[in-house]
């Protein structure tokens, strides 16, 4: 008899342990970043990233729980990003994707109606996926002419709001127009901005997980 009421407290004692372990296994997020020169690191080694410091403070603070996927590229812009973006989700099954996009198409003049389409294009290939999309959102210099930068800048708004995801207005907000935190191009942010990016990025990213 004592040896059966020994075998059913180990056995619940398994299962409530059993049960612990569900919620962890079941939150365990793939996150891909998907965007150009600013989350590929460009200028810096790829540990000063932003990219890499959210895996970082993923890991503090969810340990080995949540992966961060950079598939970022120098230069990239949304046609390049959509042409990849099929393969990426097949691969890596992000249950998040992080678009950083449009930058370098605003800098090459691409027409905004055409960035707009791309970038509903990249939400709807990753919500089809079952991912939880968040869109950085950027702005054009104003020797672009104002009604160029407003039209750009009204894009993220736009796709956020028709398919329903969260935006985060400028990315290089507290950045953006600061000698001390770009690097000499004045283009790229630098090493010491890395952890103001991060800070902007994360709230969004927290709240997808």
């Amino acid at each position: 008899m004592q040896n059966r009421n020994l075998k059913i407290r180990v056995f619940a004692c398994l299962a409530m342990f059993s049960l612990c372990l569900v919620p962890v296994v079941v939150s365990a997020k793939t996150i891909m970043i998907l965007g150009d020169s600013i989350s590929a690191g460009y200028g810096m080694q790829a540990q000063q990233g932003w990219v890499h410091l959210l895996q970082k403070r993923l890991e503090q603070q969810y340990p080995k729980q949540h992966k961060v996927v950079n598939a970022s590229v120098s230069g990239e812009t949304t046609s390049g990003a959509l042409a990849r973006l099929p393969k990426l989700l097949q691969i890596h099954k992000p249950n998040i994707v992080v678009i950083e996009l449009g930058g370098n198409d605003g800098l090459r003049g691409q027409a905004p109606l055409l960035i707009q389409k791309n970038l509903a294009h990249l939400i709807q290939q990753s919500q089809k996926a079952k991912a939880t999309v968040i869109l950085l959102g950027m702005k054009i210099p104003p020797n672009y002419g104002t009604a160029y930068s407003k039209a750009f800048e009204k894009n993220y708004k736009t796709v956020s709001q028709q398919y329903k995801v969260k935006l985060m207005p400028f990315f290089l907000e507290g950045v953006a127009g600061k000698k001390n935190l770009m690097q000499q191009d004045l283009v790229h942010p630098n090493a010491k901005a890395q952890s103001i990016l991060l800070d902007n990025a994360y709230p969004y990213i927290k709240g997808a997980l």
